[in-house]
């Protein structure tokens, strides 16, 4: 495998990550813990599908962006190769616990981040047309409330009832509440600013001391994930994928340009998740969501635009036998969405609802309907499990 030429810890340190965790067990409300754990890495900006997973076997790549396909990527089969970025994800291709979804996308054509992230993370049918987000949703179908660890509840994550989070700090000089003291004060009040100061006492037993950068919350979260009493969901966000200019290097080497950098720190997520979750990696289905692709032609500044169709890179235990899951359109200029985009021919959120169906043990029927609302929604679980 290559060596990537660039320093991946100080990228790593670098980068502008969050954290969410959801759908903690209750006793006596949630009968059994659900067969798995699920856990999503929202990659904000448009990650390029062809950058990522080159279709090497298409005569049409290079014609179209010799500039942009790195030289020494890595085989996949002989038809789809994998940036050198991502020599973690690829072990885990060749241990069968990896699954890549080429030219799929959110049924969104148009070219928005406001837009595309809402649906990815909502579900709907269209951008802003749900107050609630598909994961929340499952976890509610599936009996299991939570909170987010997070300052806002990220729409993803939100349900229908109110769900709650708290974001651990440590912040110099600054003490723990007393609990006793924050009860007193709940006491003497009453309605909504009493609820509010029993929460605070709740959240104050609980203090978490982590660094922020994306591999050591993984990390962590795929720790308490773990646990027999933790949650089942997580969610990390990468931003940064937004690359307008130099997604190669001004040599014109893919390998140390922007979209390289941002490959690295998820390929370094998925193996940090592994690492925290030990055992439990065999019941855990990882997935990334980004809110579109980019154009396949290369623009004027060493970047690509906003674009329709990517790819998924699927990763866990749960996947049993590693493969390319794709319906390839082609990249001849007549088979590009528009004349510029990748087509997406697969719906990703039937990716979504496998993941869903086999984590949580949910009805496909049950998730097509009243997680995406669409009945019609194909179940492609046994593509992506059997």
């Amino acid at each position: 495998m290559s060596k990537i030429k660039f320093d991946r810890r100080d990228f790593i340190k670098a980068s502008a990550a969050s954290l969410f965790l959801a759908g903690v067990p209750i006793a006596g409300y949630t009968k059994d813990r659900p067969p798995g754990n699920i856990a999503v890495i929202l990659l904000e900006g448009g990650m390029d599908g062809l950058t990522a997973v080159p279709p090497i076997g298409d005569p049409d790549l290079l014609r179209m962006r010799a500039s942009m396909t790195p030289t020494d990527y890595l085989t996949l089969n002989p038809f789809f190769g994998l940036h050198p970025s991502l020599a973690n994800y690829a072990a885990l291709m060749a241990r069968n616990e990896a699954t890549v979804i080429h030219a799929t996308s959110f049924p969104y054509t148009k070219r928005s981040h406001f837009e595309g992230q809402n649906l990815m993370e909502g579900g709907g049918l269209s951008p802003f047309a749900e107050k609630t987000g598909w994961l929340g949703r499952a976890l509610e179908l599936a009996n299991l409330p939570g909170r987010a660890l997070s300052l806002d509840m990220p729409l993803i994550l939100r349900g229908h009832n109110d769900n709650d989070n708290f974001f651990p700090a440590s912040i110099r000089k600054s003490k723990r509440p007393n609990a006793n003291l924050v009860d007193m004060i709940a006491m003497s009040h009453q309605g909504d600013v009493g609820n509010l100061f029993h929460k605070v006492a709740k959240k104050s037993a609980n203090k978490v001391n982590i660094p922020r950068d994306a591999t050591s919350l993984a990390k962590y979260a795929g720790q308490e994930m773990s646990r027999a009493d933790g949650p089942v969901a997580s969610v990390i966000r990468v931003k940064r994928f937004d690359t307008h200019a130099n997604q190669v290097a001004d040599d014109g080497k893919d390998t140390h340009g922007n979209h390289a950098i941002q490959l690295a720190i998820v390929d370094d997520v998925i193996a940090a998740y592994r690492e925290g979750l030990g055992d439990a990696w065999q019941d855990t289905i990882i997935l990334t969501l980004t809110e579109f692709g980019r154009t396949v032609a290369a623009n004027g500044t060493r970047g690509t635009d906003h674009g329709y169709g990517s790819a998924g890179l699927l990763a866990g235990g749960s996947i049993t036998s590693s493969r390319v899951i794709a319906d390839w359109p082609g990249l001849r200029k007549q088979d590009q969405y528009e004349e510029r985009d990748l087509m997406a021919t697969i719906d990703y959120r039937s990716i979504c609802a496998a993941c869903i169906e086999r984590s949580l043990g949910l009805d496909h029927d049950k998730i097509a309907s009243e997680i995406f609302f669409d009945s019609q929604l194909p179940r492609l679980y046994d593509y992506v499990f059997s």
